[in-house]
């Protein structure tokens, strides 16, 4: 005898417009996963800034209106939670289960490494790690013309110091070439086998792998996590301050070896998974747009000289770090347009959420409620005039300050760029993730020609798929050539 189930959807009084779709229990699974930003502009266009769609089984409340934000973000714990959704994912993709998951705990521990002293410590051993990352081994290479993908050469670089910085070196700081050579071919086997696993992290959180592929995402993973093993881990020079926190809090959780190895390969994609692609975009809108490139160029003279430092290859200080205002508008400009995440609440009570303009709806208890800045306030054409187009100086002020000011409706906006997140979630790492940008981008464009293969090369289309997870990832890669600058010529 067969029993069909039926899960019944309970409406209460004024919910959101829902949108079952057109196959059972999916709903809109498939078009959302697809290009989530094409098929909520679609349901945006159909229902407004606030509809239910069912996905998956969920179902799920969607917000798009920027100036309502809060309305979620500010929201005790007790109504919307954070962690019930993360666990989901950190079991699914990493295979990872947390016992009594904190979240805020863990943010408050990373600030005390990621914020203030700790943060110029790192910003100096990051330079330090670029350096070996990116310079020749041998004085007969420096001036030899290299090619590689733009995606890659950025991808790989940050990647790699950043993974040394914060797991540490195979020999001390300032070590002979031998020495450094260990630290580049370790950093290039961990980042091979991530960018594997990086690959298929779509899929897997979608749970859309094929049965090859599932092979393949648990081979790349049980490599990953031997690579980061304890017995790993505890042999390795320079190790940060908060890898050995963060080692400590999950013994004190009572985590075992193996779980451990998980939980770090997490902390290696939440810490290296975005600043690589992030320059990746910076650098290719800069090459494609050459009146930036020039002010970006004019600005990293100007620190150069007021520094005096001659001849390259140049190590950025933290006071140059602090005083870069056409850079960080570029970089605000790049977040905007290639930056993606949801910000995902579990709903833990059946509630009314009050919008800005007065407007009150009542969203049910089980369901998730979600953000996605990137279509409101980041691509939004009320707020940002040709969303679509990069704009270097769109984040400065004619007198050469950071512009803080956007309205929409005639209302000014607390929330026009969110990249990072926002409110008790917010990025903690973003600090030592900007840093690592500028260090990167100041010592590509100071010490180092690099050009297009094809100057007609056509900026590459987004990767659709990677909508939701942080920065998104190009499509191809565009071919580059670079070399290090001539010292013995070198004016700057």
């Amino acid at each position: 005898m067969y029993v069909l189930m039926f899960c019944i959807y309970c409406r209460l009084v004024k919910e959101p417009p829902l949108d079952k779709g057109c196959i059972p229990w999916l709903g809109h699974a498939l078009e959302f996963g697809k290009d989530a930003a094409k098929f909520l502009s679609r349901m945006k266009n159909k229902h407004g800034d606030i509809f239910t769609v069912r996905v998956a089984g969920r179902y799920v409340t969607v917000l798009l209106d920027p100036k309502s934000y809060d309305a979620v973000i500010k929201e005790s714990g007790s109504k919307f939670n954070f962690s019930k959704y993360a666990c989901l994912l950190m079991e699914r993709i990493f295979n990872l289960r947390l016992p009594d998951y904190e979240p805020n705990t863990e943010k408050a521990m990373m600030k005390l490494h990621f914020q203030g002293k700790p943060l110029h410590s790192l910003s100096t051993m990051m330079q330090s790690n670029l350096d070996t990352v990116l310079l020749p081994e041998s004085n007969d290479l420096r001036r030899t013309w290299r090619r590689d993908g733009l995606f890659n050469f950025c991808y790989s670089a940050l990647f790699r110091a950043g993974y040394l910085t914060l797991y540490g070196n195979e020999s001390e700081q300032g070590g002979d070439q031998a020495e450094k050579s260990r630290d580049r071919s370790q950093s290039a086997d961990i980042y091979r086998e991530f960018r594997k696993f990086d690959k298929l992290l779509m899929k897997i959180a979608r749970t859309t792998l094929t049965s090859a592929e599932k092979k393949e995402a648990q081979g790349v993973k049980e490599i990953l996590w031997e690579l980061l093993s304890t017995m790993k881990l505890v042999s390795k020079l320079n190790r940060s301050s908060w890898l050995e926190s963060y080692r400590r809090h999950l013994v004190e959780k009572g985590l075992d070896e193996e779980m451990q190895s998980r939980a770090m390969l997490l902390q290696l994609w939440a810490t290296q998974g975005n600043a690589g692609p992030a320059a990746f975009w910076l650098l290719v809108f800069l090459l494609k747009n050459p009146e930036a490139m020039s002010a970006l160029k004019n600005e990293f003279n100007k620190i150069l000289q007021g520094q005096r430092l001659h001849p390259p290859p140049h190590s950025v200080t933290q006071e140059m770090l602090n005083n870069t205002p056409v850079f960080d508008s570029m970089l605000c400009e790049t977040l905007r347009l290639t930056a993606a995440p949801f910000i995902t609440r579990e709903i833990l009570q059946d509630m009314p959420l009050c919008l800005a303009d007065g407007r009150q709806y009542n969203i049910r208890k089980g369901d998730r409620i979600c953000l996605f800045p990137y279509l409101s306030p980041q691509m939004d054409h009320e707020i940002h005039q040709e969303p679509q187009k990069f704009k270097y100086d769109r984040f400065l002020n004619p007198d050469g300050t950071e512009k803080k000011d956007f309205y929409k409706d005639g209302s000014k906006l607390k929330y026009y760029n969110m990249p990072w997140g926002a409110g008790s979630h917010m990025c903690v790492g973003r600090f030592f993730a900007i840093n690592s940008i500028k260090q990167f981008l100041f010592m590509v464009l100071t010490s180092f020609e690099l050009e297009l293969c094809d100057p007609e090369a056509a900026i590459p289309d987004i990767d659709v798929s990677r909508y939701g997870f942080g920065m998104l990832q190009p499509k191809r890669d565009v071919e580059i050539q670079y070399r290090l600058r001539d010292f013995e010529h070198s004016t700057a």
